[in-house]
């Protein structure tokens, strides 16, 4: 048996799960309501964030706001999207146009460093999950042939309690993972950034992006020259 007929197999079976299916109403309900709020503030052409202009995000969102109608294209984008993932029969178009999008962003958060590359990271991957749920209607459009075409008649109750373990284990890992990958962001503030009990490599770090507003990567650099010199 090839690996994509096994794939199928329990494909058909996961399908069927009412459990399953009620996660995949929720994580298309997630999603919308994660791209309504700044489709709408994006078509009354108003700043995306209180981001400060300092913030490394604060100057791309500047930027994007003095782009014109390209903003305003952006929030009919979003809006459009998000109506297409909560009508049922639209679904899967609206989880193909939301990809690259949530894609952009997840990328665009982690590269500046913003506190949030963690919701990004769990939109992109509740997205997958419903790429992947709707893999018999996909799989036409995959450069592979298809071993057998899956109806949906029965219906299975039991609880995939497997399931949902692992989709805690995936989100518990992107926060714990996320928050050893990048130990300093610059957060949506200057109190933010330096926290409760700042050290001076912090300090002078979020001294560097909110009060002399240089760009991250130099931030960066002196910070790991300011830990370095610390840990002397």
């Amino acid at each position: 048996m090839s690996l994509l007929t096994e794939f199928e197999r329990v494909y058909g079976e996961l399908r069927r799960n009412k459990w399953l299916r009620y996660f995949a109403i929720f994580c298309r309900v997630a999603l919308a309501l994660g791209f309504i709020p700044s489709g709408i503030v994006k078509l009354s052409g108003e700043r995306f964030t209180a981001l400060p202009s300092n913030h490394p995000l604060g100057h791309y969102f500047d930027a994007l706001h003095l782009t014109g109608f390209y903003y305003t294209f952006l929030g009919v984008g979003q809006l459009g999207t998000a109506l297409l993932l909560l009508i049922p029969r639209t679904a899967l178009l609206g989880a193909m146009l939301y990809f690259p999008m949530i894609l952009n962003i997840c990328v665009l958060t982690y590269a500046v460093r913003f506190e949030g590359t963690r919701i990004a990271t769990l939109m992109l991957l509740a997205n997958l999950f419903l790429l992947v749920w709707d893999y018999d209607r996909l799989s036409h459009v995959l450069p592979f042939t298809r071993t057998a075409d899956h109806h949906v008649i029965d219906k299975n109750s039991k609880f995939p309690a497997w399931f949902f373990v692992c989709v805690f284990a995936a989100a518990a890992s992107v926060i714990v993972i996320n928050h050893f990958l990048y130990d300093i962001r610059p957060g949506n503030s200057e109190e933010e950034c330096t926290g409760r009990n700042p050290t001076k490599s912090r300090q002078q770090f979020c001294d560097c992006i909110y009060k002399q507003g240089n760009p991250l990567h130099a931030c960066l650099s002196d910070y790991q020259k300011a830990k370095e010199t610390g840990a002397r």
